[in-house]
């Protein structure tokens, strides 16, 4: 994998890890205030889908070496 090809997946990990956080928050934030379970249980859907994209691109960044 060229050099640039992966500063382009560690550029957009980092984006998708900064998304996650804030989805993060934002579920900390509706949980404080009582929000409706469904929209929580969504955002929540969607943080882990975040997250197993994530772990799709460090991946291709540093795959798995059978040794």
């Amino acid at each position: 994998m060229a050099d640039q090809e992966q500063a382009e997946l560690r550029l957009r990990a980092a984006k998708l890890r900064q998304e996650h956080e804030d989805f993060d928050a934002a579920i900390t934030a509706m949980l404080a205030y009582g929000c409706d379970a469904l929209r929580i249980q969504r955002m929540k859907k969607k943080k882990l889908a975040l997250k197993d994209l994530i772990s799709e691109i460090e991946d291709q960044i540093l795959p798995d070496i059978i040794a």
